[in-house]
């Protein structure tokens, strides 16, 4: 009879978990249709990669990302969120799956005329209807895409910081050279103007304009130099390691671009970007929960069976062990308790509502980065050929003073102020290259790590 019970249950079971399911959830991202500031010679392309860094074709770079992808200890740990998640995953809906149980008590008679030693098999099976069963997959599956972007946004973020840190470095190698070469400038200007003075031909004051300005370019010079301290420790924690690579002082070019075009529409945004993944996550773990609220609002209907076996252990007179064998439905409707499971549905609802919110502002927040970010690429770009323009100009004149010098046209000390010109219009370009360099970073990490952007003709 309990078989049969059980039979007659089991299509009622069917038809209730039809009556309630998971809810769908419309995400809505409100993304345009095109760039405002891409230009008009951008592509619309998919941008599948992600190995934007190249476009500096820098080797050492390539080494150091590679490297940083294997050893850095943030990504190492996201990793193993993600196995965690991928498990736990794997296994969402094994609480609405039979289970089996051992278990063993000790039972007394109520007048304490015997005591009895109870031993046997349990087993529950939790139907996981009106939506439960579902929606706890969905929590599980938020909880695997959340990890997942864990992996991901941590690789985009060590990547970027990889790049840029590698950018600063090899600029202030730059810069530390052309100010120790104007500093050298500076102290034969100093050297001559000291001859010029034993002939009364210079004064007092241009000699000690020459010394405030040697001062004041060895100040400039711990600058570069505590950059290159600093991002090399730096580079040396993002891979791992408490101690900078030395090769990475030997001299090399500074990392720079040449023309760019976009290969990125703004709907690339919603598979690349890991913070709108994130709160996409975010969005359906919340459903999840809203919907396991709800379900609880519902009865909970299961199947219960076991099986016993009793011994007494104390009496006057010893009984054989016997075997019960039960086998059931198990029904709890919920009646009354004060509103709380109807307050917690309707607070998840509330939740959904935010995470729902906040997935929109995330796209939104994506959206206006990336259009920033493309701005400044263009402005940045505009300034280095600008600079490039002036450096040109600035070489010239120094090659025409240095050659009048050498005609006798005009003082050495000429063409020593045209050298000095000359190398700040360097320093100049040289941070314009620099302030460039980390824009294409900003805006490729802003895209996600995509290959958005392709380089041509490096400079």
């Amino acid at each position: 009879m309990a078989w049969l019970r059980v039979i007659r249950l089991s299509p009622l079971a069917l038809l209730l978990s039809g009556c309630l399911s998971a809810p769908p959830i419309q995400l809505d991202p409100p993304i345009p249709d095109h760039w405002r500031n891409s230009g008009s010679d951008a592509t619309a392309q998919a941008a599948p990669k992600a190995s934007w860094w190249k476009a500096f074709k820098d080797a050492r770079l390539d080494t150091i990302v590679e490297k940083a992808l294997r050893e850095n200890l943030e990504v190492g740990a996201a990793t193993e969120r993600l196995l965690a998640a991928r498990l736990l995953d794997r296994h969402s809906i094994d609480p609405y799956l039979p289970n089996l149980h051992v278990r063993t008590d000790d039972a007394i008679d109520p007048d304490a005329s015997a005591s009895f030693f109870v031993a046997g098999f349990d087993s529950m099976w939790e139907f996981g209807l009106f939506g439960k069963r579902d929606s706890a997959k969905r929590v599980a599956r938020a909880q695997l895409d959340a990890a997942t972007v864990g992996v991901e946004g941590a690789r985009v973020s060590l990547i970027a910081e990889v790049v840029r840190n590698w950018i600063e470095l090899r600029s202030a190698q730059h810069k530390e050279a052309i100010l120790t070469r104007i500093r050298d400038t500076e102290v034969e200007r100093l050297r001559l103007l000291r001859i010029r003075q034993t002939n009364a031909l210079s004064s007092g004051a241009e000699i000690s304009a020459v010394e405030t300005e040697l001062a004041q370019t060895d100040a400039d010079l711990t600058e570069p130099r505590q950059t290159i301290n600093t991002a090399m420790q730096r580079l040396a924690m993002l891979i791992g390691s408490n101690t900078p690579d030395p090769s990475w002082l030997d001299p090399g070019e500074q990392p720079s671009l040449g023309a760019i075009r976009l290969e990125s529409v703004p709907a690339d945004l919603l598979r690349s970007r890991p913070e709108i993944a994130k709160a996409e996550a975010n969005a359906l773990r919340a459903a999840g929960e809203w919907g396991l609220s709800r379900a609880q609002m519902y009865p909970f209907i299961g199947v219960r069976a076991g099986i016993q076996w009793s011994t007494k252990i104390t009496s006057d007179r010893p009984s054989p062990s016997r075997a019960v064998v039960a086998i059931g439905p198990v029904i709890d409707i919920p009646l009354f308790d004060w509103g709380d499971r109807v307050a917690n549905a309707h607070a998840q609802g509330y939740e959904l509502k935010a995470a729902l919110l906040e997935y929109r502002q995330s796209v939104l927040v994506g959206v206006a980065e990336v259009e920033t970010a493309l701005g400044d690429l263009e402005q940045l770009e505009r300034r280095v050929e600008a600079m490039q323009r002036t450096v040109q100009s600035a070489a010239r004149m120094a090659e025409i003073s240095e050659k009048r010098a050498e005609l006798g046209v005009d003082s050495p000390l000429d063409g020593e102020d045209q050298r000095i010109a000359s190398d700040r219009r360097e320093l100049d370009l040289l941070d314009s290259r620099a302030q460039h360099s980390l824009a294409f970073v900003a805006l490729n990490k802003a895209l996600g790590g995509a290959d958005a952007l392709a380089s041509e003709d490096p400079r």
